[in-house]
């Protein structure tokens, strides 16, 4: 049921959808100079403020552990608030990245639709409702659409456009279905009441049956198409070679958040039971993902290929990170997961999650600085001889991508280092026996640390481009300075600063990250809902008023 502190509790989300409905009506009145950029941080900032000023509604979520309270529709916990938070900072960094020179005529509709895309994914994090969890998702989507069009013309561009929409149909095509099987099992929409009813079944069965498998494996499908894993990532490459830098980095990183964040909503927190074949399905799912992305990237030369397998290899690293939590729980179903073996897997997905998608946006907030609305920087020679014309660009990108191959002291080494170390305590022999979870996972650990060497050649090479080799070997190398003319845009190079701030930071101090991604993991699995507003029911209750009665079948 929804009632006004439900409607309180959306702000954020309608702060957001608001401002971009002014962005539009505004760029179809403006003139054609008029830029969007300060409408949309003032959005952001308002739906930051929003959020916390709806604090005390939801039992005060920065304490710890918070209880996971639901709403109507919306499930608010530690793990929801904490995806919220991360992508109104992502969602920054793209605004600033992506914002368009003054002669663009459609910069409204391009940073609107980006305003869209940052409330859909905020709604996905916080649905407790099929049908709301999926209005999210299309939220993102459709907005992407529209995106993609704008950031870049040209047949490849139309391309690019093209083959994504399409096959983004057929992932949310796949993604109900999957979703009807999980109504048919539970009898409602709502999360917490197909996982009460899973856990009956499991409790008197001992087993979950062949639909739910039908379940888990569309599920899986459809959102391993928004993190572009083995086998739906092959759109990938083709779709950010044809589109602009600001709209590969948009696709490298708020698609795979919603993937993964979905997944792990609706894997351990509607689906109890389904663990056992769940983390053997993403362990498979994994080592297939990151070697095929790290051992192609090595033959790229377009820069934006190179960094679309890149993005592949990364969905492989997130996906170790929720095969280790999904066993923890299979293991300790009853434990937290941080308090069934090591380190929390669901815990480090999200921090490895976050630690990629802060470089990801650095990186192509640089390119996106360095390239104009005539030529962008689309080749690896391009780069050559960086650090003489631009060395504050060449640094920062050298920094981004040493934390993307997991140097240390940044703060991809201590992503690698969490999911390596997870991996590493399901995958220890214990007094000399293995059973057959330590293989999976001893084998895991040696692929993901040979993967890792993997990526690191093509990573280095960027950074030997810039810095060892002179401009005068390039075919077009960037410019020391734009063509008379042409505007130099501030905004990208401001998002690439805060980027570096941000991996720097985060590597330096990654305690305090590391600890809230963690309680993030255990409150999705471990916390038992309680309703507030006017629902003041338990999950229970509810469940036997939701279940068939009757000869008929016929729900109340």
């Amino acid at each position: 049921m929804t009632d006004d502190v439900t409607i309180k509790l959306l702000a954020p989300e309608i702060v957001l959808i608001g401002i971009a409905t002014l962005i539009y009506l505004a760029g179809a009145f403006a003139r054609p100079g008029f830029r969007p950029l300060g409408f949309a941080l003032l959005g952001l900032f308002g739906a930051a403020v929003a959020m916390l000023a709806t604090r005390d509604l939801s039992g005060g979520m920065l304490a710890y552990p918070p209880e996971t309270m639901l709403s109507g529709p919306l499930v608010m916990d530690l793990f929801g608030h904490t995806a919220r938070w991360g992508i109104l900072i992502a969602g920054g960094l793209l605004v600033l990245l992506a914002d368009r020179p003054r002669e663009e005529r459609q910069a409204a509709e391009y940073t609107g639709s980006l305003l869209l895309i940052i409330a859909g994914l905020m709604l996905a994090a916080t649905a407790n409702d099929l049908v709301l969890l999926f209005m999210g998702l299309e939220l993102v989507s459709i907005p992407t659409y529209v995106v993609l069009y704008l950031g870049k013309r040209g047949p490849a561009a139309q391309e690019a456009t093209t083959k994504y929409f399409f096959l983004s149909v057929l992932s949310s095509a796949v993604l109900l279905y999957g979703f009807s099987f999980l109504y048919g099992l539970g009898g409602s929409s709502r999360l917490d009441i197909i996982a009460g009813a899973l856990r009956e079944q499991y409790a008197e069965a001992g087993s979950l049956g062949p639909f739910a498998s039908v379940a888990l494996i569309l599920v899986f499908a459809a959102l391993a198409f928004r993190l572009a894993a083995v086998p739906f990532h092959f759109y990938a490459p083709d779709v950010f070679h044809g589109t602009s830098n600001a709209n590969a980095g948009l696709l490298s990183t708020l698609p795979k958040a919603a993937g993964l964040v979905v997944l792990i909503r609706l894997l351990l927190g509607a689906m109890p039971g389904i663990e056992p074949l769940a983390w053997k399905l993403a362990l498979v799912v994994s080592v297939l993902t990151m070697t095929l992305g790290n051992v192609v990237a090595l033959w790229q030369s377009n820069i934006r290929r190179l960094l679309a397998y890149s993005s592949i290899a990364h969905a492989g690293y997130m996906l170790i990170g929720l095969s280790v939590g999904l066993a923890q729980v299979a293991i300790a179903p009853s434990a937290e997961p941080q308090e069934a073996i090591g380190v929390n897997g669901i815990g480090t997905a999200l921090f490895y999650l976050a630690v990629y998608a802060v470089a990801t946006l650095g990186t192509f907030a640089a390119l996106a600085y360095l390239s104009t609305e005539r030529k962008s920087v689309d080749d690896l020679d391009e780069l050559a001889g960086l650090s003489q014309t631009h060395p504050f660009i060449a640094g920062a990108i050298a920094v981004f991508m040493f934390s993307l191959a997991g140097i240390p002291p940044l703060a991809g080494f201590w992503g690698k280092f969490a999911l390596f170390s997870g991996t590493i305590d399901l995958g220890a022999p214990v007094g000399g026996d293995w059973t057959e979870l330590q293989q999976w996972f001893f084998a895991l650990a040696i692929i993901g640390v040979a993967n890792a060497a993997i990526a690191a050649a093509y990573y280095l090479r960027i950074v030997a481009t810039m810095y060892f080799r002179s401009p005068e070997t390039a075919a077009a190398p960037v410019p020391a300075a734009r063509p008379a003319g042409v505007r130099q845009e501030p905004e990208p190079a401001l998002a690439t600063a805060m980027a570096l701030v941000l991996v720097i930071g985060m590597g330096i101090f990654p305690g305090r990250v590391i600890d809230v991604s963690d309680a993030a993991g255990a409150a999705v699995s471990a916390a038992t809902p309680i309703h507030v507003g006017e629902s003041l029911r338990d999950s229970a209750s509810l469940l036997e008023e939701t279940r068939p009665r009757g000869a008929a079948g016929e729900a109340q």
